[in-house]
Formats: structure tokens, sequence, C-alpha cells
């Protein structure tokens, strides 16, 4: 150590510099010359809560709202994004989340609002009543149902101030829950104008995706495991004690907190931590993929995106696998935060513990703890859309032979019956018969399964680029709607880009124009206004014709 002290000071000193041991030493041991200067998590918070102060007539507060803290980041240099919820005397703000900009030194710097309506009501009291909500709700949740046999149908309404359509007012959000013929969970969210009754909105707040996978789609994975005793639990202490349990094919309905009855949820055991024969005999099978599809989420947040969970707590969520009869769908569902996969009816799917369908249904959970993109509209669309955009970087990121990257969502799972061979295609979303590939008016009317196909046609021009070509042995052909030619910038740009945009500046009332704005802005931080990557993001929203 001596000498490399001595060396030193040697070649300052050449440069005119008077340097002492003891001047090198305490600069060697000091904390500072080490430690991560970047502003803490709570400094943050101390930072923007000043901000509210001294910014709250732009941020469109008054006494009679309050607000509480849903997200934090801290980038590398220090800025600041500190995200709010807010209530209007006490009632949840639909659309009234925000999120605040700081400098490095903790000035104010600007802000994101879901919408900028002032909030002001003469009452809170509503004219409709709770269990008038309720019946509304079960009755949309029936017609939305095709006339279904609904079994045991629930509603639980809860009074919020509605800001994201037009004009704030009083509304009941009401969740309404039941199960179909078969045995199996619907669920849909309505919005009613407590004044009027009137619907204003209303949602499937299952969020799905029919999507991909394997051990019986992965191959041989590694999987880590807890020994208790002489017996191999198939949880992973090493990613927040992520578990994966047999729901033993019946369902249960603790939806938004209405428990109507509960599948069994038994950790799979194994005695010497070989797990399954990769065929859907041994029920086992489908659990590997299941807890291996949650792996390769964690560690492509984690490792790549630095998310430490799905909510950025380090704590981690759980699967259940064998759900339902013939279940054709798997979710994300933010009560028990937990992933869920149906065997699916073998005709149509698969079991759907795919890798593209975890790292999809997963994502879910991390835009409800972002942006919170509400489930309906041109907003559901990029809810789902940045599921299918996240969910295939996992895809990739796992670079796993069995399943190799690819821009088609859900190939593994389809069957012969569901006649395509993936359920939506990213290069050219039209392709699956019902997607959009570009922007219009009407695009916020569609299915949100199918408005996302805007946002995944950026995705894949932006990644990739126009034109045809073969990934992986995949053929693309990617068109334009003005024709252009858009060179791609790579899946790891596009990753990081949208990543930010929906972290920092995404709201729960975003539209494409809006992605467009929020993406800009991540190119912008990411590498530089004018950059090459900036012009990219801007030449690939308007080859979807997002202007």
């Amino acid at each position: 150590m001596s000498r490399t002290r001595n060396t030193r000071a040697s070649r300052l000193a050449t440069a005119g510099v008077a340097v002492t041991t003891a001047t090198l030493l305490a600069a060697a041991l000091s904390p500072a010359a080490h430690a991560d200067t970047r502003p803490t998590r709570a400094t943050a918070i101390e930072n923007a809560a000043q901000a509210l102060v001294q910014h709250a007539t732009a941020l469109g507060l008054t006494s009679a709202e309050g607000t509480s803290v849903r997200d934090v980041i801290v980038d590398k240099n220090g800025t600041q994004h500190v995200r709010y919820d807010r209530t209007y005397r006490r009632l949840p703000v639909l659309g009234g989340d925000f999120v605040v900009h700081l400098k490095a030194d903790g000035a104010y710097r600007g802000a994101d609002r879901a919408t900028r309506s002032k909030i002001s009501l003469a009452s809170t009291v509503p004219d409709v009543s709770a269990p008038k909500a309720a019946d509304l709700a079960v009755n949309a949740l029936r017609a939305a149902n095709l006339g279904d046999a609904l079994k045991q149908v629930r509603a639980k309404p809860q009074l919020v101030v509605d800001a994201l359509h037009g004009t704030p007012k009083l509304a009941w959000r009401t969740n309404a829950v039941g199960k179909d013929s078969l045995g199996n969970p619907v669920a849909r969210t309505v919005l009613t104008d407590a004044r009027s009754g009137a619907q204003i909105d209303a949602w499937d707040s299952i969020e799905t995706a029919t999507g991909d996978g394997k051990s019986l789609y992965s191959g041989t994975v590694p999987l880590e495991t807890t020994l208790s005793g002489s017996t191999y639990n198939l949880t992973d202490p090493t990613r927040g004690n992520t578990f994966t349990g047999d729901a033993a094919n019946k369902t249960d309905l603790c939806i938004f907190g209405i428990c109507i009855s509960r599948a069994p949820n038994t950790v799979f055991t194994d005695a010497d931590n070989h797990w399954g024969t990769g065929a859907t005999s041994d029920r086992s099978s489908a659990a590997v993929d299941a807890q291996y599809g949650t792996n390769e989420t964690w560690d492509y947040y984690k490792n790549v995106h630095g998310r430490n969970g799905i909510a950025g707590d380090g704590k981690g969520s759980y699967n259940r696998v064998h759900y339902g009869n013939n279940y054709n769908n798997a979710f994300w569902d933010d009560s028990c935060f937990c992933m869920t996969y149906g065997d699916g009816d073998g005709t149509t799917f698969g079991p759907l513990v795919a890798l593209d369908v975890a790292g999809h249904e997963m994502t879910h959970g991390v835009t409800s703890k972002t942006a919170a993109l509400t489930y309906s509209g041109e907003s559901g669309g990029l809810n789902e859309a940045t599921s299918d955009i996240l969910g295939t970087l996992v895809e990739w990121y796992a670079n796993n032979s069995s399943d190799p990257g690819d821009y088609l969502i859900g190939e593994e799972i389809v069957r012969s019956g569901f006649g395509k061979t993936a359920l939506r295609y990213m290069d050219q979303p039209s392709k699956d018969g019902s997607s959009a590939d570009y922007w219009s008016s009407s695009v916020g009317n569609l299915d949100v399964h199918y408005s996302s196909g805007v946002a995944n046609h950026f995705a894949y021009l932006l990644a990739e680029g126009s034109g045809a070509k073969t990934i992986n042995g995949v053929s693309y052909n990617s068109p334009t709607y003005n024709g252009s030619t858009v060179t791609g910038i790579g899946r790891d740009k596009l990753g990081a880009i949208w990543y930010r945009a929906l972290t920092v500046y995404m709201t729960s009332s975003t539209n494409y124009a809006g992605a467009r704005t929020a993406t800009l802005n991540a190119a912008k931080d990411l590498y530089g206004a004018g950059s090459t990557e900036y012009n990219a993001v801007a030449a690939a929203w308007s080859a979807v014709n997002v202007n």
C-alpha cells in the first residue's frame, strides 16, 4: 500500500501539486470519495413536498385536496421524480395522479398531470345510492358476458371523484365479480355518475393476455428452491420468496377485496429437487414454467432497469397454476399480488404458463405501481401494449434456446383450434385480424388487446426498423403509415426508453399523443435532444400515424 501511495505522490508532485502522505491517506479513506451522493428516497419525498407547497396552484392543489406518494425514482445524476395520487375531500380522484420532477439539487423542474381539470364539487353526497350503483354494475357485468348464466355475482361500490372523463364529477367506481358457467372468474369495473346513474365507463377488471411458455415450453431450466427438513419447496428465497402453488383446478374470487370463495394454493414440493417431466401429465411441469417465468421477469427488471421486484420493494409475488376448468386465460391480480395460470382447453390453447405470458402479466403489476394506466380507451391499449412490449423483452432477455426471442405474442400456447400462429404480431398487428396497425380517432373504441397494436407496431419499428427481414428464424415485414423507411435502434434502447416513459412521464390518462411525448422526453433524458435515438422515436411514432 505504501508503494502505491508514494508513486501517486510522485506523479502529483511532478505536475506541480504539493501533496503529503497524510493528505493522500485522508482522501483515500474519506467516505465521500466512494459514497453514492445521490439524494435518497426520503430526501426526494421531502423535496417534492416543498414543491407541492410552492407550486400548489400550478398543480391544481387546493385545501380540499390531499396527496400520497405512490412511487419515487432517483436518477443516477440525482434528478428526482415523485409520483402522487390525489384525493378530494378524502375521496380518491381518478385522473388526479401527477409526477413532480426535481433537479439534482431538489429544485422544482416541472410536473406531468393525468388531467388539468379544476376539482370543485358542490357536494360529495351522492344522489344514487351504493346499492343502486352495485345493481347497475352487476347488470353491466352480465351484459358484458353475453348473457352467460353467471353465478355468485357480487359488487362493491366505492365513492370517487372522476376527473378522467371531462369535468370532474362525483362517481361510483364499482367492482363487480362472479363466476361463469364453467366456474371461472369474471370481473368488471363500472364507473357510474353518482348524480344521474348514467354509466361513464366500464372495463374488464382482470387484465388478461393469453400468452406463451415451457418446461412444458422452455426446456430444462435452473430453479432456486427452499429445503425444509427433507423436502424441497418451490419457493425462491433469492427473489423475494416468490413461490408457485397448485390451485387444484378450482377458482377463487378475492378481487378488489371481495372474497366469495378461495381456491387452494398448495406450494409444490419435491423430494430430490428435480421438478417435473416436461409433460402435462405431471402437474409440477406447469409449475416449473411459472416459476421460471417469474424468475426471468424479476431478473430482467432488476438487471436491466434496476427495479427490485414488481413493486420495487424487493418483495416477491406468487404463482398459481392449474386454475379453473379448461381456463383459457392467465392474469395478474393486484389484490393478491399474484400471477394465475389456466390450463387451457387443449384445442384453442395449451397451459398458459409460457415465458412471455409471465413477462406480460407481471408487467401489469409494474404498470399498476407506476403509471397505473386506466384499462379502457387509448390508455387501456397502452396498458396492454406495455405488457406486450416489456414481456417480449423478458423473452429476449432470457435467451432460452427452447423458446428464443421473437416479436410474436403467445405463439407457444396457441393450438390448431385457434386458427392463427400467435395471439398478436408486433411487426404488423393487423395480421391477427383485429388489431390496429396505425392510430386513428376510433382506436380508443377497440378492445384494449387490439388498440394495443399501435404501440406494439411502434415498438417493433423502433427496435428493428421497417421492411422485410428474418430474425431468429422468424420472418417479419413491417409497413409504415406514411411510406417512410424507419431504422431501428435495437431492443435494449427500446426497453430503456419505454420503461423510463412508463415510470417517469406517463399517468393514468396517457393516450397515444401523450405516449409520443413521454417517450420523446425519455429519449431526451437518456440520449439527448436531437440524438439518433430521439429522432428514431419521433420517426417510429409518425410511421404509425401518431404525430
